[in-house]
């Protein structure tokens, strides 16, 4: 048998995971915007603010205190997966 607290729990994960959808949805038009932008392949990856994002991230994790650990794999991962994106949306 489930603990019915853990399925409220889960609830409210599942409800704060729609949320960050919508949020993933936002970048998404934002990251088309920035490709937009860009002439050539090469541009794609921009190491220098990659190392801003993540000592940004790093700082701003401390600051509201969450582990900076779980917060530098999520934007990793998420560098890792819109420059994909990029990669395989760029038009030029």
């Amino acid at each position: 048998m489930v603990n019915k607290n853990i399925l409220k729990i889960r609830a409210k994960l599942d409800k704060l995971d729609n949320t960050f959808l919508d949020l993933i949805k936002k970048r998404s038009k934002l990251v088309d915007e920035v490709l937009k932008n860009k002439k050539f392949k090469k541009d794609i990856i921009d190491n220098k603010r990659i190392k801003v994002i993540l000592r940004n991230i790093n700082k701003k994790s401390k600051l509201k205190k969450i582990d900076p650990i779980i917060t530098k794999k999520i934007w990793q991962s998420m560098i890792r997966a819109f420059i994909d994106y990029e990669y395989r949306n760029f038009k030029k």
